[in-house]
């Protein structure tokens, strides 16, 4: 058994959805690793993981519309607004989403359905940088 650790920075130029399947993916064959589990976690409290279609842009569309409805910009409604109007928003959308996931590798291949991508989930508004922490153990 082994454990590996990597640290992704992607880049993020506002609220959308950014998939790193294929930097996972990557990471994974170039390590090698045949059998084991893969915990990825973001190192940020306004960004979010999760796991989601990547055939149709439109799906990706609608979660952010759903969210913005859902938890609205609007700095009334909040008592942490030091940093602009998505400020407590993006910490609320982070709450109902996921800051890990945990995923399954066998025979050296990520255990994803057909349709399904891995992202970084921005809920802010200005560019940053974001670190997503890969975890390997297994062999």
């Amino acid at each position: 058994m082994k454990q590996e650790f990597y640290y992704l920075k992607i880049n993020t130029n506002g609220q959308k959805l950014y998939e790193f399947t294929e930097d996972t993916i990557r990471w994974i064959y170039n390590n090698k690793f045949k059998n084991g589990i893969i915990n990825l976690s973001i190192q940020h409290t306004s960004a979010s993981l999760i796991i989601q279609e990547n055939a149709d842009q439109d799906v990706q569309k609608d979660l952010i519309n759903y969210f913005d409805k859902l938890v609205p910009m609007d700095n009334r409604l909040y008592s942490h607004t030091t940093e602009g109007k998505d400020d407590m928003p993006a910490h609320i959308k982070s709450a109902l989403t996921n800051n890990q996931i945990s995923l399954s590798i066998k025979d050296s291949e990520l255990l994803l359905g057909t349709w399904q991508g891995v992202y970084l989930f921005e809920h802010r508004l200005q560019a940053t940088t974001r670190t997503i922490v890969h975890h390997f153990f297994g062999d």
